[in-house]
């Protein structure tokens, strides 16, 4: 949330060659936006089927996942339900400053494109990135456009 995992990804995907993105947040895309235990079963599931559909795809040589992955539960939970066999993963978390985040969230807020409580629940998820195994890029200081040639670098 506001550290600008879409952007950047859209970005990527432009870089690497034969590349699809799933954007984790088109999955939560609902009215009203609900999170239980039922919604959070069914997201998984379609993320894993989208995901398992491209990783058999043979045009796909790069996949794009983005989505707000804080807790290692998450992801090692996708991770296990995908074939990944020849599949070589890069995790990686994109972080910034709580003065940059909450910036970025506000010019959001104005926007109209999200709503206020966003800067306690993102605020609160950022030290829980340090804790995870990705490679950490700070775009405190970089454009979408420069974060996804660091990430393609990789």
């Amino acid at each position: 949330m506001g550290v600008g995992k879409t952007a950047t990804s859209r970005e990527l995907k432009k870089l690497l060659p034969s590349c699809v993105l799933l954007d984790g947040d088109n999955v939560w895309d609902m009215e009203p936006f609900v999170v239980n235990d039922d919604t959070k079963k069914c997201v998984i599931s379609n993320i894993v089927a989208c995901l398992s559909n491209f990783l058999a795809c043979p045009q796909f040589k790069n996949i794009i996942f983005c989505w707000v992955l804080h807790k290692r539960e998450i992801a090692e939970e996708i991770l296990a339900r995908l074939n990944l066999e020849g599949v070589r993963v890069v995790q990686i978390s994109l972080i910034c400053s709580e003065h940059t985040l909450l910036k970025r969230l506000e010019g959001d807020i104005s926007a109209g494109l999200r709503k206020r409580d966003v800067c306690a629940r993102a605020a609160a998820y950022l030290p829980l990135y340090a804790a995870l195994p990705a490679i950490k890029v700070e775009t405190d200081r970089l454009t979408p456009r420069q974060a996804a040639e660091v990430i393609a670098g990789l």
